[in-house]
């Protein structure tokens, strides 16, 4: 496998109904819904990641609903002629669809005019075939975004992109990462007031993490802000008034950290971004601190594992919450925050919802950093809650990972509650849609040291089912009661994004193939497709050159959990991809390679 881990047709959902029935809970009604968020009305496009800035991935389109979904139908497809994890959310502006590939990140224009959407044009960046070798977790791309006739996106070797967004003609490239030094890129990026915000990827290498901000006219940077090292480098000024003490005072990037360490610290960016217009602030995840063995970098290891928030225009920090300090399990804090507006104590709050790797779903007021909330989502062995006065995550001291101690029954495992594949958030429910894992692990750390361009990592770990024997869920959470509403069980981690539409309807794929219609306020199977290979990608949904709406989502399993067959992994060797192997031995049996977009609508 390249990469340093060595590492049809539509069917009845009784099987669905079934398992609902099963877990939903006695009470189901949703609560009451979240009015005029976000502000924006439906123009049938999605031309970045989340669909909007707030990341809510939620669509105001309503002809496929709740009482229509079950006669959806495939209209027409399109292989992309690559067989690794297709992680990315496909683009569409006006009559264009734009889908990126993983490595070798091909830029495909498809014209959704003509019958069966042929291709317009397609733009082959050609990345270095050396950054196949230091990426982590297959060589996945999580897509692009469309900004004023512009196409922006990364690829693997550490570049950003901007194509002409009508003819494919490239408009400028420029390098941002080394990948000597095991850096790559493999998020979406997102612009906002005239920049490109684009981070890096390689933390099992030793890679320092940042987010860099890119002028959309050349280019050239703007600002640059790193995960750790001394404030200026992070840009960490007088704006900076984090809410908790424990992350205030000067240089904390350097001295929560051994000496020199924060240089090989990881806490890279290849997560989410969400932006507030009103604040004019970003917001954004750092990942987990290299190397995993936590006894090589004892402190709280800032700025990692944790988000940021900066303003949009220059940079500065203006707060920072540290979900894990300390990490001690490989909780990259690089999930989705979905931007809305909540009654919490009887206030209108604007907040920030954030479920985190480390299985809980936070409320935090988006303009202080405050955690308003921080409730369980999972089976968790590891902490006992978050201390809302302090803001500190409360550990369970014999879960914790060290040098020579083997650890067993960790949950959430390295993957977390819940990883990258982002959630989905309906203002007619006011429910959260997450898909997410059901995974434990066995943890042993072991002394390990920095070599560049090498893994830097020092644990052995084999992951597994958690409690139920399934590896994965889509839980409909209600953020303001900080409870579940239904969930649906999956044997496989639910590895790809959700989209809720105000037809009711949320949408997510199954690792084993199957594209799902869900009742987003019951949680009752209302359609599936069988597609070519497993899901790990983020469905959309638009209205097309036609008028009528589709859904369209890219089938091509891989990503971490999927690496056994994309990298076509020794499934005997359970620590193959750090691990996730053990979890996934019976992947193969059950799906292939791929790389298929699928897209639906009505009869």
């Amino acid at each position: 496998m390249a990469g340093f881990f060595g590492m049809a047709g539509c069917t009845g959902p009784e099987e669905e109904r079934r398992a609902v029935a099963q877990v939903r809970p006695a009470q189901t009604q949703a609560p009451p819904p979240v009015p005029n968020q976000p502000p924006h009305e439906e123009d049938g496009q999605w031309t970045m990641p989340a669909k909007n800035h707030a990341s809510t991935r939620f669509s105001g389109l309503t002809e496929i609903n709740v009482d229509n979904a079950r006669t959806m139908r495939l209209a027409w497809t399109f292989s992309t002629g690559v067989l690794r994890g297709h992680e990315a959310a496909p683009i569409i502006v006006g009559s264009t669809m734009y889908i990126v590939t993983p490595y070798p990140n091909i830029l495909y224009a498809l014209d959704l005019k003509e019958t069966g959407a042929p291709v317009k044009w397609k733009y082959e960046p050609k990345p270095a075939a050396a950054a196949q070798g230091v990426a982590c977790c297959d060589v996945v791309n999580r897509g692009g975004v469309h900004d004023e006739g512009r196409f922006y996106f990364n690829t693997l070797d550490g570049h950003a992109v901007a194509v002409d967004a009508e003819t494919g003609a490239e408009v400028w490239k420029v390098k941002l990462g080394e990948i000597n030094k095991g850096e790559t890129i493999t998020m979406a990026p997102l612009v906002v007031n005239g920049k490109v915000l684009v981070g890096n990827s390689g933390g099992e290498m030793g890679v320092r993490g940042w987010l860099t901000a890119l002028r959309v006219e050349d280019g050239s940077t703007a600002w640059k802000a790193y995960s750790t090292g001394p404030d200026s480098d992070c840009l960490i000024g007088p704006e900076f008034k984090p809410f908790y003490e424990q992350d205030r005072g000067r240089d904390l990037g350097v001295s929560s950290w051994p000496p020199e360490a924060w240089k090989t610290g990881g806490g890279t960016v290849w997560g989410w971004i969400s932006y507030d217009p009103e604040s004019n602030l970003i917001f954004y995840g750092t990942a987990n601190p290299g190397p995993w063995n936590p006894d090589q970098r004892p402190g709280d290891n800032k700025w990692t594992c944790g988000i940021f928030a900066r303003d949009a225009d220059t940079g500065q920090a203006r707060w920072f919450y540290q979900f894990s300090p300390h990490d001690l399990y490989d909780w990259d804090g690089v999930n989705e925050q979905i931007l809305t507006e909540l009654e919490i104590g009887g206030q209108r709050r604007k907040v920030l919802i954030r479920p985190e790797r480390n299985g809980y779903v936070y409320v935090m007021d988006r303009a202080s950093g405050e955690v308003l909330s921080a409730r369980p989502f999972v089976h968790n062995t590891t902490t006992r809650g978050v201390d809302l006065k302090t803001g500190k995550l409360i550990h369970v001291e014999e879960k914790s990972t060290g040098s020579g101690k083997l650890i067993r029954d960790i949950c959430p495992a390295a993957p977390g509650a819940k990883d990258w594949n982002p959630s989905a958030f309906s203002p007619r429910t006011g429910l959260l849609y997450i898909p997410h894992n059901n995974l434990c692990m066995d943890f042993e750390g072991y002394e390990t040291s920095y070599i560049a361009g090498t893994p830097f990592v020092g644990a052995n770990v084999k992951m597994y089912a958690g409690p139920g024997g399934h590896r994965g869920l889509l839980t409909a959470w209600d953020p303001i009661e900080g409870k579940e509403v239904w969930k649906i069980e999956e044997d496989l981690p639910v590895w790809s994004g959700a989209l809720v539409t105000a037809g009711d309807v949320v949408f997510y794929g199954t690792m084993d193939g199957w594209f799902k219609a869900i009742d987003a306020r019951t949680g009752a199977a209302l359609w599936r497709f069988k597609t070519g290979s497993g899901i790990v990608g983020q469905p959309v949904t638009y209205r097309g050159p036609d008028g009528k709406q589709y859904v369209a989502v890219l089938s091509g399993v891989g990503g971490w959990a999927g690496a056994v067959v994309a990298g076509d992994l020794d499934r005997r060797d359970g620590s193959a991809a750090l691990g996730f192997v053990n979890a996934m031995r019976d992947l193969p049996d059950k799906t292939t390679k791929g790389g298929m977009l699928y897209v639906f609508a009505l009869p």
